[in-house]
């Protein structure tokens, strides 16, 4: 008896969250509720992490308040697409994330002790970032996934983010995301990508 054929997702779904996916720096003004920030990390937190380490942290952030604040921090070239878009999501990644493993890993009770104490802050440091930024990654799949546009940036000032957003906590920023519905006359034609033998060898 021959195996059923693994289960793929449509080709429509690929064009969705790959193919015809783009980073948009204009936005409608389209509000994006609670609710829909809620499903999305409910599809992030099923993407896989180290020890299922789990140690990205997000702000979604949408008031005028919080986006002023964050706006003090974003270099020029960014600000206008940061002002304009619904949420700006603070990609950020918990250096103590070891701390929840009792919850997150408890068949390795000694789990924690791979990473805590100041012998093994480089190594937690390093696996915080990594994982935390598969977990980023995983936010714009599956904002993209339920229908939204993702805006990710770099050029900002990261120490006054965290200064301004975690004071107080062992979580520092990684990256910024806007999020919205994207204004397609904004688009210019999409750039080039590196074929697979550009990019990929086979051993």
């Amino acid at each position: 008896m021959h195996e059923a054929a693994p289960a793929t997702v449509p080709d429509t779904a690929l064009d969705m969250l790959f193919r015809e996916a783009r980073s948009y720096s204009a936005w409608l003004d389209t509000p994006v509720p609670d609710a829909k920030l809620r499903q999305v990390y409910d599809l992030v937190k099923w993407g896989p992490t180290s020890a299922n380490s789990s140690p990205a942290r997000f702000i979604f952030v949408r008031s005028i308040e919080a986006k002023e604040r964050l706006l003090r921090h974003v270099e020029p070239g960014n600000i206008a697409k940061t002002r304009s878009a619904p949420v700006t999501v603070i990609v950020g990644y918990d250096l103590h994330f070891y701390e929840r493993l009792p919850f997150l890993f408890p068949h390795k009770p000694a789990a924690p002790g791979w990473y805590a104490g100041d012998a093994k802050r480089a190594h937690a440091a390093d696996t915080a970032f990594r994982n935390g930024t598969l977990q980023g990654a995983y936010l714009m799949m599956a904002a993209r996934a339920l229908g939204f546009d993702c805006g990710p940036m770099s050029g900002f000032d990261r120490p006054g983010v965290d200064r301004d957003f975690w004071a107080g906590t062992s979580v520092r920023t990684n990256f910024l995301c806007n999020l919205g519905h994207g204004d397609p006359a904004s688009l210019f034609p999409r750039h080039p990508r590196l074929s697979f033998d550009e990019a990929c060898a086979i051993r």
